[in-house]
């Protein structure tokens, strides 16, 4: 059983690409979150996948939130596999997640991180479309390498280009909170009232008033999905944003 969460694509991309290679199920956090499913049953000889993409070098408050309530239920202990995806470090995001799994008695036993396209776009262009091609076609290898790991069984940390611990832990105190004010947002004229946004947000942060977006709560996940989702790019995040484009991976729809 594979969990992931995925605003744009990456993480999906990854996991279904697993899920094909070994035959397993790939479950949606946010659905998961939704529905209010946390408690699961495993199979003897059943892997458990998470993938999960870096945010400020820690992890998305959803994946918190679902780690801390999910209930996983077995006979024999599973094979427990983490992969984030990132597109500069991905922090400590496997020490940050394997806290929570290490109290439900089945932590990790292997790691690994593939490098994607960064769709924090405050900060990192994607507007260079054969670079962020580039990026795609040389994340299949390292999901190649991650797949034969899982197959064999393999233990130990795969992780690469992780950053101190404490380091990891400092940024993810002082700016994640930061990030997720959702008064950063601010919608263009061109904004036609389609909803796309509020269908797709994670924690259902966004109402459509006056066939508008407005953000009801003060702060959401900050996935930038109504960013990069919406037809007419008219959702924006600070002053960067819109000169740094819009990204879903174009292997899997979401």
């Amino acid at each position: 059983m594979i969990f992931y969460f995925s605003a744009t694509g990456n993480c999906k991309h990854v996991a279904h690409r697993i899920a094909k290679a070994t035959n397993d199920e790939c479950v949606s956090i946010t659905e998961c979150m939704k529905n209010s499913n946390f408690s699961f049953l495993i199979n003897n000889d059943e892997a458990i996948g998470f993938i999960i993409p870096t945010y400020a070098w820690g992890l998305p408050i959803i994946v918190s939130d679902f780690l801390e309530q999910i209930n996983i239920k077995f006979d024999k202990k599973p094979y427990v596999y983490f992969v984030a995806t990132y597109g500069t470090t991905p922090g400590q995001t496997g020490f940050f997640a394997n806290r929570y799994m290490k109290q439900k008695e089945v932590p990790f036993t292997s790691q690994f991180s593939v490098k994607m396209p960064d769709t924090w776009t405050p900060i990192f262009d994607l507007t260079n479309q054969e670079k962020v091609r580039e990026m795609n076609i040389n994340a299949e290898p390292q999901i190649d390498f991650i797949i034969e790991k899982i197959r064999n069984g393999e233990c130990g940390d795969f992780m690469r280009n992780k950053v101190p611990r404490f380091a990891a832990k400092v940024v993810y105190n002082l700016e994640y909170d930061v990030m997720r004010k959702t008064k950063n947002f601010f919608v263009e004229d061109t904004c036609v009232g389609c909803g796309l946004c509020a269908k797709k947000c994670p924690v259902s942060a966004i109402e459509i008033q006056n066939k508008k977006p407005i953000w009801i709560k003060e702060q959401c996940v900050m996935c930038l999905g109504c960013l990069h989702h919406c037809p007419k790019f008219s959702i924006q995040y600070g002053k960067n944003t819109k000169k740094h484009g819009q990204y879903t991976n174009p292997n899997v729809k979401i």
